[in-house]
């Protein structure tokens, strides 16, 4: 019995023996397996947890003026680290002196800091050393000449980041025009030019590189092998003209800080292309400063009073509802529509005047009862011939922003009998100043209506990749005969001496446009109106080589107010200082004259004081 236990507890033993052979074998297996076949494969992991692919971001391209300058770059600046650990023992030790001298050159830290603080970290195997940050090009060029730093990163140790910002060397002029992109989270912000031509041009294409970790949180590249160096982007060249937008931004500030105003738009347009020359957007900031701040110029509605009367003149003559010649007579200056009274700005009105008249003093009766009289029995037709002329579309420009311009039709919310009395002389409907002067620069381009053109061309370097023609909105939004007619009406609001815009007369330069001073808050009381003063128009009136719109808004209420004293002073401004600086038809013309007057009168052929005759000649 004995024997028989023994051999049992013999038996248990040596299975409790072979099991343990067994997972010892197992655990053999797996040490070897480990070691021999796997530990490839685990080194690579790790390596793979303490590499990564970085991207690179490509420069952005410029963005110019037509005439070269320089709007929005990309600037590099650079930000130098150090890896001692990399330079050879006797090559460091060597030229330590001369890198430490050249450091303190560079920056506002000794030589003998330099010393210390560069043995220090060799010693201490640190191998992301920071030496500088947010150096220009030329101090980056500068310090890749310094000792040790001129072996480059494999053998001297040099580790360069780089950072790209976008500046705008001639900040603030067009600053919102000019606009940006971001990128925030998930979402883009795309404002102006930046914004609209990001995508495919001013962007380039990013490159990428292979980057270790060196410390925690502390990345440097690998090597050139693995990189692909990023794509510039294209070069955008506006249709802007850097000095007639100075002329525009300065004329602008002054007189919003003449009249403490709330905020104003100058929109300068080539009238044969639409091309924009200038474009300024000045808002009063809480310390009183005026600054870009919203592109109004293209987003901001407004009710643009008496310069809408150019449309509705265009549509009663059209629609052969009148001509120039008929007469309208308002007693003292009051019109009246169903509840409604309409006021001329002149107490006691006009008396009985002809629609000619009545264009160049601006009878808001006078226009009132035109429209009125004139489409109540089908008011369709005036609004359909407003929309003839595109004038309820948006202009489908590339920026950003743009406002669709509200002109109700007979039937919609908001249309009463008043309506088209109102809408005569800019009141009930609403547009950005951009569109106004669009329309103002169709008359002056003999109807054709164009599209505003903001993009010269696209360029990579020196080769034009994209040329931007002229885009037509509406081949002619009018008749010749009707064209001839407003143009000559454009005239005498500023040549008439009883026009609106007789101030701005000057006898050797010739202009062409309409006042504009419309009412806002008036539907919260008398005590509650401000106003918008404008003046939209063409120069020189003979031969239109630009058109221009001046929106001020919210002038002090204590000083002056109508379009012809606060805007039209603006545009005139603008208008002489551009062709003073432009040698154009006009002006040579004028010269000519001058010469000739000059030796008439050395001649005794002069015109004599006192008789009546010009001393000078009229152009």
């Amino acid at each position: 019995m004995k024997q028989n236990d023994t051999q049992q507890m013999m038996i248990r033993i040596y299975a409790v023996a072979g099991i343990l052979f067994l997972f010892a074998l197992g655990v053999f297996y797996r040490l070897a397996t480990v070691q021999f076949v796997e530990r490839e494969e685990l080194e690579q992991s790790a390596l793979n947890q303490n590499r990564k692919m970085e991207t690179l971001e490509a420069k952005r391209g410029n963005i110019y003026s037509v005439d070269g300058a320089l709007l929005a770059t990309s600037v590099p600046s650079y930000h130098i680290y150090f890896d001692p650990t990399v330079v050879k023992e006797e090559s460091f030790n060597a030229e330590l002196r001369g890198l430490a001298d050249s450091l303190e050159g560079l920056t506002t830290k000794p030589s003998s800091y330099w010393m210390n603080y560069l043995k220090k970290a060799r010693s201490s195997g640190d191998r992301y050393v920071r030496i500088a940050r947010d150096l220009d090009y030329r101090q980056y060029v500068r310090l890749n000449e310094f000792p040790i730093f001129e072996k480059g990163r494999g053998r001297g140790g040099l580790i360069v980041d780089m950072n790209i910002a976008r500046k705008k060397p001639l900040s603030p002029l067009a600053d919102r025009l000019i606009g940006y992109y971001k990128e925030t989270g998930t979402d883009e912000i795309r404002v102006g030019i930046e914004g609209a031509f990001n995508d495919q041009v001013l962007e380039g294409r990013p490159g990428i590189q292979e980057v270790q970790r060196i410390q925690k949180g502390l990345w440097k590249p690998v090597s050139l092998d693995n990189r692909i160096e990023p794509e510039d982007g294209k070069d955008v060249v506006t249709t802007l003209n850097s000095n007639i937008q100075d002329i525009a931004h300065q004329a602008l500030n002054s007189v919003l800080t003449r009249y403490k105003a709330e905020k104003g738009t100058v929109i300068v347009m080539d009238v044969k292309s639409g091309a924009i020359r200038a474009m300024s957007n000045l808002t009063k900031s809480s310390d009183g400063v005026y600054t870009e701040q919203l592109n109004d110029a293209v987003g901001a509605l407004y009710e643009p009073g008496s310069t809408f009367k150019l449309m509705s003149l265009v549509a009663a003559l059209e629609d052969r509802k009148v001509d120039t010649s008929t007469v309208f007579h308002a007693p003292y200056g009051h019109y009246k529509v169903y509840d409604r009274i309409i006021r001329d700005s002149r107490h006691g009105g006009y008396g009985a005047i002809s629609l000619a008249t009545a264009f160049t003093v601006s009878s808001n009766t006078a226009f009132a009862e035109m429209i009125h009289e004139g489409y109540k029995e089908n008011p369709e037709a005036y609004v359909n011939r407003l929309y003839s002329m595109k004038l309820h579309q948006p202009l489908d420009i590339p920026i950003a922003g743009e406002a669709s311009p509200k002109i109700r039709y007979p039937g919609e919310k908001g249309w009463s009998g008043v309506s088209l009395a109102f809408m005569s002389h800019g009141y009930e409907v609403s547009m950005t100043p951009l569109q106004v002067l669009s329309y103002y620069n169709a008359i002056a381009n003999d109807g054709v209506y164009l599209k505003p053109q903001f993009i010269e061309q696209i360029r990579r370097g020196n080769q034009v990749e994209k040329q931007f023609k002229p885009e037509v909105v509406h081949p002619s939004i009018a008749s010749k005969a009707t064209l001839r007619k407003v143009q000559r009406l454009l005239r005498n609001v500023v040549e008439k001496p009883f026009g609106t815009a007789h101030k701005l007369y000057d006898p050797y330069f010739s202009m062409a446009g309409k006042t504009g001073t419309s009412q806002v808050g008036y539907q919260k009381g008398k005590d509650e109106v401000d106003y918008v003063s404008s003046f939209a128009g063409y120069f020189p009136a003979d031969d239109p080589q630009y058109s221009c719109i001046v929106v001020v808004h919210r002038p002090d209420k204590n000083d002056k107010i109508y379009g012809a004293d606060v805007a039209g002073p603006v545009f005139k401004s603008i208008a002489q200082k551009i062709y003073a600086t432009s040698p154009h038809k006009e002006v040579i013309q004028l010269d000519k004259q001058f010469a000739l007057l000059n030796v008439l009168s050395r001649a005794g052929f002069g015109p004599r004081r006192g008789r009546g005759a010009p001393t000078t000649p009229r152009v």
